[in-house]
């Protein structure tokens, strides 16, 4: 499913406007602070019962090491049947960019994590911002829903991955509030650059790229019209 230009733009905006926000110690870094204050006094991580559901909901919704294990399966499948190395050239190509992206961001800020002594503070060595689960939830769970639409996986597959996308991403983003792990600007220039890349990555296969197939006898498929995910 590709993101709609007004939603990418709004996205591009909102990552822009935190990370200055950021840099400036803008009013948005004392609110991170302030919400993260709150949520230290319901002392989440301190409950064993709710640190252990908040973990797992955060591993399900982001955690590269599962998402891979499942596009996984996903792409293999795809290639195997249709006969195509597209599922898995447009994989690790949303890949590439998601960890080149995070990383030039967290390596570039070195922005400190909630429980790190004295807050939030720039070029400490942290790689708080932004948040890797919820841009790994938003772009991979994005391009498995966009897959099994463009092959032409079963209505009720296709639900799956398109519930995935929507409540991953949100989950994820909650937990990980709740557990102090992420201050909320974290998460949510997380989502807004999982948004940017999955748009990236569908302009990348509308063109000549999408056509290959990487197999010598191929029967053509005729493309399904692309969705957008409304504004």
């Amino acid at each position: 499913m590709r993101p709609s230009l007004a939603l990418v733009l709004m996205s591009l905006a909102a990552a822009t406007w935190l990370t200055v926000d950021l840099v400036l110690a803008g009013p948005l870094s004392r609110f991170d602070e302030f919400v993260s204050d709150q949520v230290g006094v319901w002392e989440v991580r301190e409950n064993p019962i709710g640190y252990a559901i908040s973990w797992v909901i955060t591993q399900i919704g982001g955690q590269r090491v599962l998402i891979l294990v499942v596009m996984s399966v996903l792409v293999g499948y795809l290639c195997w049947t249709r006969r195509t190395l597209q599922p898995l050239v447009r994989t690790l190509l949303a890949l590439a960019l998601l960890t080149v992206t995070v990383y030039a961001f967290k390596y570039g800020l070195g922005r400190t994590a909630p429980e790190y002594p004295g807050g939030s503070l720039l070029h400490r060595d942290g790689q708080s911002y932004p948040s890797g689960h919820t841009a790994n939830a938003v772009l991979m769970w994005g391009l498995a829903t966009w897959l099994t639409v463009y092959y032409g996986l079963p209505a009720r597959v296709q639900g799956v991955f398109a519930t995935l996308f929507v409540v991953s991403p949100i989950a994820s983003a909650v937990t990980m509030l709740l557990l102090n792990f992420h201050w909320v600007t974290d998460l949510v220039t997380g989502a807004a650059v999982g948004v940017i890349l999955l748009w990236i990555v569908h302009v990348v296969f509308d063109g000549p790229l999408g056509t290959w197939t990487g197999f010598r006898q191929t029967r053509s498929r005729r493309r399904p019209p692309t969705s957008s995910i409304p504004a």
